[in-house]
């Protein structure tokens, strides 16, 4: 991706509330400055992934570039963490813009929720027994029954979080592709999901949703109970996340694929 052009003179500091976050916040802070967040010209999230994710949330419709310093556990969105030269680092960075999905869930009372997701939306049984799940395409019915765990719909951002632990494929962040992957599948036994464009409308009905109850989570938004979940992706919002050179989310992604 290019470069970062913007100037980034006003920075507001966000941290998780581990001892390492707190503490790099006032040290960063007290050199830097910290403004409130409507001022900023940029958000310096200090954690992990999680952090990151609630960030991208907190911040997802002012249009304000997030740049991530590693200060948690997983750290595959932020950058490494030096608290020299930061505006430098701020000016250098390049920008990946990611898109979140929208997930629009239907519950078995007839009430329906709206939450929005960076990496994925999943769904997932309930009870001990398996999930049956109907999957439509843009209206049209693909799969007519899925006897399993649950499925999942992940953004490229997401291809490499709960998707690659359940062996769903690594997309390329530039990739105009949502990734459909279920979750320990029973039947059919040979389908491992599949790949769709991310103008594509996925609709996933829950058959026999009293007797088999499933629920559907949009990142950390969990709804209970659902009858049927639409999912696609949201082309209105545009997040620019920001990369040190040569530590861009495309590479990272790339690495991943090759065990590293």
């Amino acid at each position: 991706m290019s470069p970062a052009t913007q100037s980034f003179e006003r920075i507001a500091f966000v941290a998780s509330p581990i001892p390492e976050a707190r503490d790099a916040l006032e040290r960063l802070a007290d050199r830097y400055g910290n403004v409130a967040a409507k001022d900023a010209d940029v958000i310096v999230a200090l954690g992990g992934d999680g952090l990151m994710l609630q960030t991208l949330h907190r911040f997802m419709k002012t249009g304000k570039p997030i740049y991530g310093m590693h200060r948690g556990t997983v750290g595959f969105l932020m950058n490494e963490f030096h608290p020299d030269q930061l505006p430098e680092r701020l000016a250098k960075s390049e920008v990946t813009v990611i898109h979140p999905l929208l997930m629009c869930a239907h519950d078995n009372d007839g009430n329906t929720v709206e939450f929005h997701a960076f990496n994925e939306v999943f769904l997932y049984r309930q009870t001990y027994q398996a999930a049956r799940l109907r999957i439509l395409i843009d209206g049209e019915e693909r799969l007519r029954e899925l006897v399993a765990d649950g499925v999942l719909v992940a953004t490229p951002a997401g291809s490499t979080a709960y998707n690659l632990s359940v062996q769903g494929p690594i997309i390329p962040i530039s990739a105009p592709l949502m990734a459909l992957t279920p979750i320990s599948p029973f039947r059919p036994r040979r389908w491992r999901g599949a790949l769709l464009p991310d103008s594509a409308r996925v609709r996933v009905e829950v058959l026999e949703p009293e007797k088999r109850p499933v629920a559907a989570v949009a990142d950390h938004d969990e709804v209970r109970s659902v009858s049927s979940v639409d999912i696609q992706m949201d082309h209105s919002i545009s997040m620019q996340m920001l990369f040190d050179p040569g530590h861009n989310l495309d590479e990272r992604i790339v690495r991943e694929q090759f065990g590293y």
